[in-house]
């Protein structure tokens, strides 16, 4: 049976999987390999996990999650899901600082591609660890720390310096949110884009490019009955307007835990049709976000016939050196694509073309055509911890101009 990423639309190449037990045993399946990639939870849509050497999955690797309340922190190992994750905190008190639109994913997957949720003060999820552990090229185990020189290019790192086995991700006490969907925002209320965006401790737009939903998760309640010109749901609703919203977390403004309000997906619930789908994401600098939003409603008609729907969210600046939000807080515009590869790669090349003049950067884990520059610390890390390319594929090579 051939090995695919979630949506089907990557069959991985690798010559031999294997499935380590415990840290020992993948430390010598990495030092007797000269090619060997990691492998989190597949929901990457491009070959940023390939290799035609071993591919390791960590699905039999043992749990690992160690609450430290005296630091705030928790040490997770390299399989943990978020699902899985976050009723463990919420038990102990804590939470975390935000989460994706689906808890469904890896840990260690998420971290090494900057993934994200949304919220004008809240940073990727890689922006949580303060500490990271990996087996390099040759079987040793690496330990950094938030403060090493080369922490900075250690987390988001595409799996190009070895395999993660933990992390050490920083925690906020538990709270709690209300979830509202809001209808019928119109273009003209772009001129109030970042009062919107705001608003909320998360907030999402969801669009078509023509019809436009608000998704306000917050702590108080969302009062005001003409809020920005928008109408209250009149029931939950799914980002896809054709999909029933069982799969979705609960909304109508019913207060709740972090985890049950943050993500859009239920944990016990394949998310949008999974599996019928392609994505992109560009990221780009916050203050462009407005005149980028405006070139795309311009180009609507051409997106609409290939597009399930948009998300468009905010990401607080980080210093990690491979991510988007680099020194810069930025806006997240999605695209949920239908699944054919030859009708999307046209229009996401026009989105791409229209979005590059505002800076727009790809996340590293959907679609992308256009690559940016590699950051000249990162590609030097590289060659200092893996000079002989055990790590590397395809992707991290078109990256670092090999």
């Amino acid at each position: 049976m051939t090995l695919t990423n979630w949506a089907g639309n990557t069959a991985f190449q690798a010559k031999d999987i294997h499935h380590p037990a415990s840290i020992d045993e993948l430390r010598r399946v990495v030092a007797g390999s000269s090619r060997v990639r990691a492998l989190g939870s597949g929901h990457s849509f491009n070959h940023v996990a390939d290799t035609t050497g071993d591919l390791v999955v960590l699905d039999r690797m043992p749990d690992l999650v160690e609450i430290d309340a005296a630091t705030s922190t928790v040490r997770v190992g390299a399989r943990m899901t978020y699902a899985r994750l976050a009723p463990l905190l919420h038990e102990a008190g804590f939470a975390l600082e935000n989460m994706a639109s689906l808890p469904h994913i890896s840990v260690a997957g998420s971290v090494a591609t900057a993934t994200h949720g949304s919220g004008d003060a809240v940073r990727c999820l890689a922006a949580a660890v303060s500490a990271v552990e990996l087996v390099t090229a040759d079987g040793s185990l690496l330990s950094l720390s938030r403060g090493d020189a080369d922490f900075p290019g250690a987390v988001v790192a595409l799996g190009a310096l070895g395999v993660v086995t933990s992390l050490t991700l920083d925690l906020v006490p538990a709270f709690e949110l209300r979830q509202y969907v809001r209808e019928g925002l119109t273009v003209e209320a772009l001129d109030h884009f970042e009062a919107i965006m705001s608003s909320g401790y998360s907030v999402s737009l969801f669009t078509d490019w023509r019809d436009t939903r608000v998704w306000v998760k917050r702590a108080e309640e969302l009062t005001d009955p003409d809020w920005y010109g928008t109408r209250p749901a009149d029931g939950p609703r799914h980002p896809l307007p054709a999909m029933p919203a069982d799969s979705c977390t609960q909304q109508l403004g019913v207060p709740g835990p972090w985890f049950e309000r943050l993500p859009h997906f239920r944990p016990d619930h394949e998310p949008s049709g999974a599996g019928d789908e392609l994505q992109s994401e560009l990221l780009l600098p916050r203050e462009r976000a407005v005149e980028a939003l405006r070139a795309l409603f311009a180009i609507g008609e051409r997106i609409r016939p290939v597009l399930h729907i948009s998300e468009v969210r905010s990401i607080a600046a980080d210093d990690l050196w491979l991510s988007p939000f680099r020194g810069r807080d930025s806006v997240g515009i999605h695209f949920t694509w239908k699944k054919d590869v030859a009708g999307v790669l046209p229009v996401l090349e026009l989105v791409e073309e229209t979005l590059a003049p505002y800076g727009a950067l790809p996340h590293w884990g959907k679609l992308f055509t256009r690559w940016p520059a590699c950051p000249p610390d990162f590609r030097d890390l590289v060659g200092r911890l893996d000079p002989d390319g055990t790590f590397a594929n395809d992707f991290t090579r078109t990256l670092l101009g090999d």
